[in-house]
């Protein structure tokens, strides 16, 4: 789960269906988004953080960091 994605949208008094209609999304699929059990393109994330006031990088820090970590391997 995507907690602080929720949490800036509650901090921001924002729906659900709010953020999805300013993305151009399903309601469905930003409430994936938000549960992490979907991650959204480049340009759906930057239309989430634009609604939200954050930088949209944000979604796909931790993506990086577990892939680098799944690839190294301790022998």
């Amino acid at each position: 789960m995507r907690k602080w994605l929720k949490d800036q949208r509650i901090n921001l008094g924002f729906t659900q269906e709010e953020v999805a209609e300013k993305a151009g999304i399903a309601r469905t699929t930003y409430a994936m988004i938000e549960q992490g059990e979907r991650s959204p393109s480049v340009i759906v994330a930057k239309k989430i953080a634009q609604s939200l006031e954050f930088q949209w990088t944000i979604f796909f820090e931790k993506e990086v960091h577990e892939s680098r970590s799944e690839k190294r391997v301790v022998v």
